[in-house]
């Protein structure tokens, strides 16, 4: 394991050396996705280059190849969230896919009148599938509220927390306010009235270490995008005893065991809830950002960035007309703001012009802009490969843009 060397890291990030209208990219927007490194770009061409074939079917050597090249990416995602069985280990298509695997394959054992909970703070796809789940089943879906300062009512959960509650499913870090909610208390308490947890982790594994066993969760979820990976692929962790006693989310190919028009059996975990021919190159991508983390210094690429974070909110606290949407005393290195009556598109897009990418609008927490009272934020967000050098040039582009609306 090497130290860690934010410009050795850099070089590891080809994009990262792109130009944006004649000014070099400053990549403020990794909660949106993460740039790849070129491990990880070179394991997708190696794999249609050197062992493109389908898996868990064939019997020939590219087939092997694949196969072995898949279930070893499987390995790798499982020794490093610390799952006890690497069967724990679902490949989906992201986080969205992962947990409406759950909101199926728990709904199926849920009745009227039984409780789901979540938070005000949650991405639309901890969101959608739990009142779909509720208009399905007959459910009842609470909601923690958020506090002014962007952080969980606790209060409140112990109220809306009994035994009515089945599942609790829980942001762990906030998109939008940057905020890191206690988890292992709230999992705690919830494991007291006998419910299950699934952690929203999108957008924590890529700023912290996860301990799936350590946290007690019964599931987690995230994408691979997020997290150094490429798109369309993600990870759905959940607890053997569990998996093994909830029905698929679908039917298909490699889920089965015996097929036959009187009566289907399912194949075992993970392959049960793998229905069809996965997204091969992914996984084993997936795999290969994974390894990549294991070879820097992952420690202090996680202080690297929580240092980025606490300059970036000092730098942004000169500007006089700043306001910052979520003050949570802890956070990772996610900034949500508005300057005075500016309108968050315009200086996104006077940002781009000068390089920097950054997200404007309500980042997919509708319900969290409606306490607010306003129409969404700029969003700055940050990688270890982000530099405190970036993060002045961000001040001044800033700057500039705010004088040029004004």
């Amino acid at each position: 394991m090497s130290e860690f060397n934010v410009n050795e890291i850099r070089a590891d990030f080809p994009i990262l050396k792109e130009s944006v209208n004649g000014k070099p990219l400053i990549y403020f927007d990794n909660g949106a996705t993460s740039q790849k490194p070129k491990q990880v770009i070179e394991r997708i061409s190696s794999y249609y280059t050197h062992e493109n074939s389908n898996v868990h079917r064939g019997v020939h050597y590219l087939s092997d190849q694949a196969t072995n090249a898949y279930e070893q990416a499987r390995n790798t995602v499982a020794r490093y969230i610390n799952a006890a069985h690497s069967q724990e280990v679902i490949f989906t298509k992201g986080t969205t896919d992962s947990i409406n695997t759950v909101a199926f394959s728990v709904g199926e054992t849920l009745k009227p009148g039984d409780e789901i909970l979540i938070s005000g703070m949650e991405h639309h796809s901890n969101i959608v599938p739990w009142q779909m789940l509720c208009e399905r089943k007959g459910t009842v879906l609470k909601v923690i509220p958020v506090t002014p300062e962007g952080t969980l009512d606790l209060e409140a959960f112990d109220t809306l927390l009994s035994e009515r509650t089945k599942l609790l499913s829980i942001i762990h870090i906030s998109n939008t306010l940057g905020t890191i909610n206690p988890v292992e208390q709230l999992i705690q308490k919830a494991h007291q009235v006998g419910a299950k947890v699934l952690l929203d982790a999108a957008q924590s594994i890529q700023h912290l270490p996860i301990d799936v066993q350590h946290l007690d969760c019964d599931f987690l979820a995230f994408s691979g995008h997020k997290v150094f990976g490429p798109t369309g692929i993600g990870i759905l962790y959940g607890k053997k005893d569990i998996l093994d006693s909830l029905p698929p989310y679908q039917g298909g190919g490699d889920m089965i065991e015996q097929v036959s028009f009187e009566k289907t059996t399912y194949n075992g975990l993970p392959l049960k809830f793998e229905a069809g021919t996965p997204n091969i190159s992914g996984a084993i991508a997936l795999g290969a950002a994974f390894n990549y983390l294991s070879s820097i210094d992952l420690q202090g690429a996680f202080q690297h960035e929580h240092t980025l974070g606490t300059y970036l909110r000092a730098r942004m606290k000169e500007i006089p007309t700043i306001r910052f949407i979520g003050e949570a005393p802890e956070t990772c290195s996610t900034l949500s703001f508005l300057i005075g009556e500016l309108h968050p598109f315009d200086l996104g897009t006077l940002l781009d012009k000068q390089g920097i990418a950054v997200r404007t609008g309500h980042h997919c927490t509708q319900p969290l802009m409606k306490q607010f009272n306003i129409p969404g934020t700029v969003r700055a967000s940050l990688a270890f490969y982000n530099t405190t050098e970036e993060i002045d040039q961000f001040v001044v582009a800033l700057e500039r843009s705010i004088h040029l609306l004004s």
